[in-house]
């Protein structure tokens, strides 16, 4: 086969977001949650995972952000954390983009997700 790119698990990714991108950090590319793989400069391109489970940031607060496994999550695009999809989202957020994998407390900051995207933009309320 002459026609294949890349096996689509990981992409490659032209940083165009004014900031450096830390490997590990979530990275939104459109309406796609995606995980960098190696640090990518503000101008430079690196691959991205879209595909698998990690741990990444969860907000955390005294109550309403307990998650249970299998969630749907919603990504908050201001804050680069996931929340539960029931928490109040602002235009750009990514709602459905990723699934919790394992519980988290209310006052957890991390949460295992699996990504699957792609989400739905908001538009905020």
């Amino acid at each position: 086969m002459t026609n294949m790119v890349q096996n689509g698990n990981r992409i490659t990714y032209t940083n165009a977001t004014g900031s450096d991108i830390a490997s590990g950090a979530p990275v939104v590319i459109g309406s796609t949650i995606g995980v960098a793989c190696v640090d990518i400069a503000n101008g430079a391109t690196g691959a991205v995972a879209i595909e698998g489970v990690f741990t990444l940031p969860k907000t955390a607060g005294s109550s309403g952000h307990a998650i249970a496994q299998g969630d749907i999550m919603l990504f908050d695009i201001s804050e680069g954390e996931f929340d539960v999809k029931t928490a109040t989202d602002a235009a750009g957020d990514i709602l459905g983009g990723a699934i919790a994998v394992t519980a988290a407390a209310t006052t957890a900051t991390t949460v295992d997700v699996k990504l699957c995207s792609p989400g739905t933009i908001q538009t905020g309320t």
